[in-house]
């Protein structure tokens, strides 16, 4: 049987919990591992245990002028996990701040010039991600959900570019054959999003003044970005 965790970045444990369980259903999984970061740093035990990890997304941001020694040290941890999946010792898929420290980590650029408010929009399937086994089937483009202050300005050095729209130029990308990372949040249905904006209205992410629209406006939108995660697990699947 594929063993999948889900490595939680999140310090607001009503968040952290709804997107667990976000992930557990997108993966199509009947128990999904959880370990949070800020809590427990990485025992390093994690590619021996386990064929594949899923980092969920974070208020810190890769860029900021405020990180502190526990943002350092969950960095480094991520790091730690990517390293792994690089070399082939586990699959990973790092999601919206995951993949600004994978982007760091490879001596590529994360910088605040590419935000994208709370919303659905249309991300575009790259003729190099038409034959990837997890973006392939969606092309030419599918409608995802997306929420962030900072982003990767081009793809990293050594990293396949899987998916852009014209906002963020890299919503997601690959390294080698097991390393995935997303600016899109793949996890979440439109009502999973509406609830997690509870815990985010005064933190920069969306107008709190239009938060009702804002919320109308996700609930209405109909996305098939979870589609990647289901076919993540498929190809653990296929490997094991």
């Amino acid at each position: 049987m594929v063993s999948i965790l889900y490595v939680c970045v999140r310090p607001e444990q009503g968040a952290a919990d709804a997107e667990h369980q976000s992930f557990r259903r997108a993966l199509g999984v009947r128990g999904l591992d959880r370990w949070d970061l800020l809590d427990h740093p990485l025992d390093g035990s994690i590619a021996d245990r386990y064929d594949g990890v899923v980092v969920g997304g974070s208020p810190f941001n890769v860029v900021s002028e405020q990180r502190g020694d526990l943002q350092a040290r969950v960095e480094h941890d991520l790091e730690s996990i990517a390293r792994d999946a690089i070399d082939g010792a586990l699959a990973a898929m790092f999601t919206c701040f995951g993949i600004g420290v994978v982007t760091r980590m490879l001596g590529g650029t994360v910088g605040t010039a590419v935000p994208e408010s709370t919303r659905s929009t249309t991300i575009r399937i790259t003729s190099a991600g038409t034959a990837d086994p997890v973006f392939g089937p969606s092309a030419p483009e599918m409608s995802v959900l997306t929420a962030h202050k900072e982003g990767s300005i081009e793809p990293p050095p050594g990293a396949v570019l899987l998916a852009s729209n014209d906002d963020c130029p890299v919503q997601a990308y690959r390294v080698g054959e097991r390393l995935y990372a997303t600016q899109f949040h793949p996890e979440v249905t439109p009502q999973d999003f509406v609830d997690r904006m509870a815990y985010y209205r005064t933190t920069g992410y969306f107008d709190p003044h239009e938060y009702d629209l804002t919320a109308e406006r996700v609930i209405a939108a109909s996305v098939t970005g979870t589609d990647v995660l289901r076919r993540f697990a498929g190809l653990l699947s296929d490997r094991a």
